[in-house]
């Protein structure tokens, strides 16, 4: 096994399902890890067909607001993230993307909260991200200079806006991601 491949695998072993989609999510993406080291996407849209992605969620640790993008390319709001260059530590590329996609310095947590496994929608549909889902503790107030070409708009949405939100205009999975983020910072309250 590639040792960048080697290092995804031990990460995603490491993630405790929320719930029995992401342990199917987590079983698959192990499978696929050890059975291919082709895991990085070599030329836009898909190729190949799976590849990773890595997400960067910003949580306003003291309003528990949420930062989201209406990416272009998807027609849905989305944490801000991309697609994880070849060798590159899935960790590394949160924080790039958290750079490039918002022009935030500030560093993600080490490891992912959560993990999907998603066909995509929109403009580039039709390949299969295997995401790693990574919270960045940011406040809300933190000066943004958002990449406009990706994103219609971005903004923050607090938790009473969420709840009343259209789950249909989010990725598919970010309501089991809240729900798993909230039961965890319960538990380290």
């Amino acid at each position: 096994m590639r040792a960048s491949v080697a290092v995804v695998y031990e990460m995603v072993s490491a993630v405790d399902p929320a719930d029995n989609l992401e342990a199917e999510h987590l079983a698959h993406a192990r499978t696929w890890l050890h059975d291919t080291d082709d895991v990085f996407r070599r030329v836009k849209p898909a190729t190949p067909d799976q590849h990773l992605v890595s997400y960067v969620v910003p949580v306003d640790p003291a309003t528990g607001s949420v930062l989201l993008v209406d990416h272009v390319n998807a027609g849905l709001w989305l944490p801000p993230g991309g697609h994880v260059e070849v060798d590159e530590h899935p960790a590394v590329t949160a924080a790039r993307e958290a750079a490039e996609e918002l022009g935030v310095s500030a560093a993600p947590a080490e490891t992912p909260l959560f993990l999907t496994v998603t066909r995509t929608v929109g403009m580039d549909a039709g390949h299969t991200d295997v995401s790693l889902w990574f919270v960045l503790d940011l406040r809300s107030d933190q000066t943004l200079t958002p990449d406009q070409g990706e994103f219609h708009a971005v903004r923050w949405w607090t938790p009473a806006e969420l709840r009343s939100a259209d789950p249909a205009r989010f990725d598919p999975h970010f309501f089991r991601f809240l729900t798993k983020l909230q039961r965890r910072t319960a538990l380290s309250a």
